[in-house]
């Protein structure tokens, strides 16, 4: 059942032209990047080299891709100044894809911080276990854990109506500052649960990232370092420091949890600076492909052979792939004709 409500809509216009094409490029560059880090992945997986990090990086993908085929439906609502047409199960489809590459992404991401973490400081354990059993049953676990917590975006409406210029706009996942107040404090127990969640991860992600730095003193291993914490800090880190104020500011809830009296002013502060934020989350299905590069040698080899010679995948020999690989710097070597490329772990 879709809401209704007369109360002023907390709008900032420049979104309506800064986030349409924001998603146009990122739907562009998103698309192109992504499937071709599939392709290179399918790559390493026909080569019999797809390790536990090589996993993690193929469901990342997935991720940003579920996010990318969205875009559209996106660029259309803002393009139409936040009026959405598609109907209330486009809205939750579209919505939740969002909710799942955000936090699948940050996931993801730490799954590939510890991975390379264990690779530095326990080497032996690193290359000995079975790390492709334990890679699939980590995903399994990530993507049970994302689409369980997703499915309240789901089974909710996600359509909210007020007037504008006495005309009716549906808004997809905004304008709940109509509701109750007891709507409005669970819409607030859940954004701040879901900041809570980030915070936990983002602190894990730190941790591991300068428990690697004071451990190894590989370049290679130091950009991955500076890639992940990169891709945290700009895309995820602003948006969760920005969410938790300004879904208050939004509700604006009148008693009890969740009161607190903004400033008109400061209301629409939060409201600009959380749009940004926003084009800032879209921004990592770009660059993700750019920590996939610095994570794993094999990744680096395949994108430095094409790049140069542009040797089709089918024309890929690999020798010495099925040994135990060691996260250390080996002298395995993956010959893609006529280019040899050695260094293929951190």
């Amino acid at each position: 059942m879709v809401s209704t409500t007369i109360n002023p809509f907390l709008d900032s216009q420049f979104r309506y032209v800064l986030i349409p094409v924001s998603y146009i490029v990122f739907f562009i560059l998103g698309f192109i990047s992504n499937l071709y880090v599939l392709f290179v992945l399918r790559c390493i997986h026909q080569a019999k080299a797809m390790g536990e990090i090589h996993i993690y990086m193929t469901n990342l993908t997935i991720a940003d891709l579920l996010f990318v085929c969205a875009l559209p439906f996106w660029i259309d609502y803002y393009i139409r100044e936040g009026d959405w047409v598609y109907g209330d199960i486009m809205c939750r489809v579209t919505g939740t894809f969002f909710f799942i590459n955000t936090y699948g992404t940050i996931l993801f991401l730490s799954a590939i911080s510890i991975n390379r973490y264990w690779a530095v400081t326990r080497p032996l354990d690193a290359a000995s276990s079975n790390r492709r059993i334990r890679g699939i049953i980590v995903c399994i676990c990530i993507w049970v854990f994302v689409l369980t917590i997703s499915v309240p975006f789901l089974v909710s409406p996600g359509i909210n109506v007020h007037r504008k210029n006495n005309t009716d706009i549906c808004r997809c996942f905004e304008g709940y500052q109509g509701g109750t107040n007891d709507k409005k404090k669970k819409v607030a127990v859940t954004h701040f649960l879901i900041i809570g969640l980030f915070f936990v991860v983002f602190l894990l992600i730190v941790i591991c990232n300068v428990l690697i730095a004071q451990r190894t003193q590989s370049k290679k291993a130091l950009q991955m370092l500076l890639a992940v914490v990169g891709v945290f800090v700009l895309c995820f880190l602003p948006h969760h420091i920005v969410q938790g104020p300004w879904a208050l500011a939004v509700l604006e809830i009148e008693d009890g949890f969740g009161h607190v009296k903004y400033s008109e002013t400061t209301r629409q502060l939060l409201n600009d600076a959380h749009q940004i934020t926003l084009v800032l989350m879209g921004l990592n299905c770009i660059l993700d492909p750019v920590v996939y590069y610095f994570a794993t040698g094999k990744f680096r080899g395949l994108i430095k052979a094409h790049i140069k010679k542009l040797i089709p995948c089918t024309q890929t020999r690999s020798y010495h792939l099925n040994q135990p690989a060691s996260p250390l710097k080996t002298s395995t070597v993956l010959y893609l004709w006529p280019i040899p490329l050695t260094d293929l772990y951190l």
